[in-house]
């Protein structure tokens, strides 16, 4: 094998290994999360090895693809089961979308090339890589809503931190931290390391053997322990402040319904419309009765679409009976309901959480929030390709309109305390913008309604959850999460799941959450403010070198010429050298 091969071969072994690493931390749970600390070392040394635009890019594109078909192979088993197609045409789609999937791997491996052949020092290229790649995560929002942040949620205290910058902030955090751990390593092995990124200068008093060497890394690693021990510092401090009992005198005994029941066209196209819609009713029905059996509850939550048809709309006799039903039991049981539902206005229809209060004589008094993030193509599809003859090639698109936004919807309780919940419908709770302008709105509960069935493969359900309990942690508000076939759950205001209920359970979940009326937060204050300031400084960083060799070349030449003027004699005696 020749040198060259060689190189490559290694390289590619070593971004592998970084994509592995970070299919166990995508697992998101002990003791994984220590892989997001060191995941990127190896790659980060492949990219410092870089010595062209190309290698850059190379390296980048390989990094984005092995982290596609390693970490998120689950999702060509969705495209499969969602649209029929056949399992190699699903993962050629998955790689050949890779950059538009974790496009932040090229972008950081191109920024990171552009600072170190601007001369940058390690510590300066560092920064810049850091803050492109969470800048790139934000200003090309990832389709799944993740980033590397969300793996230290298993951490309580480390997660707290999210309240500041979001899950983003933790991101940063990591990649800073990767950079100082290979900085470490470097330090420690030498200089014969192949570093081709400019070190930093020694200092006068370092040296050059092997105890200088040493030295130099204790900076680095200096820097990790710092970030480690100021996030737990912080992180005790909050828990402290959110994690007990006794905050406010507001408590809520909500009542969630999981039943497992999953792929409703399917089911109606095997058993009849009318009989899927009994059936599904007659499921949650019974499961509700047996949560208020076991509690004196506050409020019941049935998952997304779990009523797939319009609401308060029937287009049938038999629709119309249903929506009757709905309500007498509602009446009878004296408790609200929320529940996920189709609403129509004109020719469209979206997707609608319907919060339904007990009301007299049969009546039904509700209200309906609609869905306001629309997943890509299987919710909405974009007006430039949304055609009939596109439709016809591809008939599972979908042909919901979007809601108009975060919303707060006031639910009488049966104690005739008035809620504010802010509702978020699947998709909805990957932005958390959604949740922040609704707490700003004075929500003090977060309902969540969400339909996984689609991605009940793999670790997808449980990061799902895990980011819809980010957005507790940065609001400060609890939150109940129902779901047809998991992970349904109850989250306290620091992300701590008081109750869940696994994939493909069919159960029901009982808790008791207490609200928060006051909490503040910078993410509060700021909303989804660190994407776009890293995004800035990233950028900036990027072009302040050039812009300092230009003027400081000016500079020069200006100096220069000033010295010539001032000394006639030595100008005269520099002319014959110029003649």
């Amino acid at each position: 094998m020749s040198a060259a091969w060689r190189r490559r071969f290694m390289a590619a072994a070593a971004v592998t290994a970084s994509a592995l690493g970070f299919t166990l931390y995508a697992r998101i749970e002990w003791p994984w999360p220590f892989i997001g600390w060191i995941g990127f070392v190896p790659w980060f040394a492949v990219l410092d090895r870089t010595t062209s635009v190309r290698g850059a890019l190379g390296a980048g594109w390989l990094m984005s693809a092995a982290v596609v078909v390693i970490v998120f192979g689950w999702f060509a088993s969705a495209i499969h089961s969602y649209t029929g197609a056949p399992w190699p045409l699903a993962i050629f789609l998955l790689l050949i979308c890779a950059p538009l999937l974790q496009p932040q791997f090229i972008t950081v491996a191109l920024a990171r090339y552009v600072a170190a052949r601007a001369g940058a020092r390690p510590w300066y290229t560092a920064l810049v890589g850091a803050c492109v790649y969470v800048g790139t995560e934000w200003v090309s929002p990832k389709l799944f809503g993740e980033t590397v942040g969300h793996g230290l949620y298993p951490s309580v205290l480390i997660r707290q931190a999210a309240d500041i910058a979001g899950a983003p902030g933790l991101s940063f955090v990591l990649v800073m931290a990767n950079e100082c751990v290979l900085a470490t390593l470097r330090a420690l092995v030498g200089p014969g390391s192949g570093q081709k990124i400019p070190p930093d200068p020694p200092s006068p008093k370092a040296g050059t053997g092997p105890l200088s060497e040493r030295r130099r890394a204790l900076a680095p690693a200096g820097c990790v322990a710092a970030l480690v021990v100021g996030l737990l510092a912080y992180g005790a401090v909050r828990v402290k402040q959110f994690g007990g009992d006794g905050r406010s005198a507001g408590s809520v005994a909500a009542g969630i319904v999981q039943a497992n029941i999953s792929h409703y066209p399917r089911l109606a196209a095997e058993m009849g419309t009318f009989e899927a819609v009994r059936m599904i009713l007659d499921t949650h029905f019974a499961l509700s009765a047996d949560a208020l059996e076991r509690a004196n509850l506050d409020l019941l939550v049935w998952p997304e679409t779990v009523y797939p048809t319009t609401f308060g709309a029937p287009k049938s006799a038999d629709g119309a009976a249903f929506d009757r039903e709905i309500g007498a039991f509602v009446a009878a049981t004296r408790v609200p309901l929320v529940f996920g539902s189709y609403d129509a206005d004109g020719g469209d229809e979206f997707n609608a959480a319907v919060f339904l209060e007990p009301a007299a004589e049969g009546r039904l008094v509700f209200d309906m929030y609609r869905k306001a993030s629309l997943f890509p193509l299987t919710e909405r599809v974009p007006p430039l390709f949304d055609s009939d003859a596109v439709r016809r090639w591809l008939p599972w698109l979908g042909s919901w309109k979007a809601g108009e936004g975060p919303q707060v919807l006031p639910l009488t309780l049966r104690d005739g305390r008035t809620l504010r919940i802010a509702p978020l419908i699947c998709y909805d709770a990957v932005d958390p913008q959604l949740a922040i302008s609704a707490v700003r709105q004075g929500a003090e509960l977060i309902v969540t309604l969400s339909n996984d069935s689609w991605f009940a493969v793999g670790p997808a359900p449980h990061g799902h959850l895990v980011i819809s309990a980010f957005r507790s942690i940065e609001t400060r508000r609890p939150q109940v999460r129902a779901t047809n076939t998991g992970v349904s759950a109850v989250i306290d205001a620091t992300g701590e799941f008081l109750g869940t209920l696994d994939v493909h359970e069919r159960s029901v979940l009982v808790g008791t959450v207490t609200l928060e009326r006051r909490a503040w937060t910078l993410m509060l204050a700021w909303g989804d403010w660190f994407g776009p300031t890293a995004l800035s400084c990233g950028l900036a960083l990027l072009v302040a070198p050039p812009i300092r060799r230009v003027l400081g070349g000016r500079q020069g030449t200006e100096s220069r010429g000033r010295k010539q003027r001032s000394h006639p004699q030595a100008r005269s005696r520099l002319a014959p050298l110029h003649s």
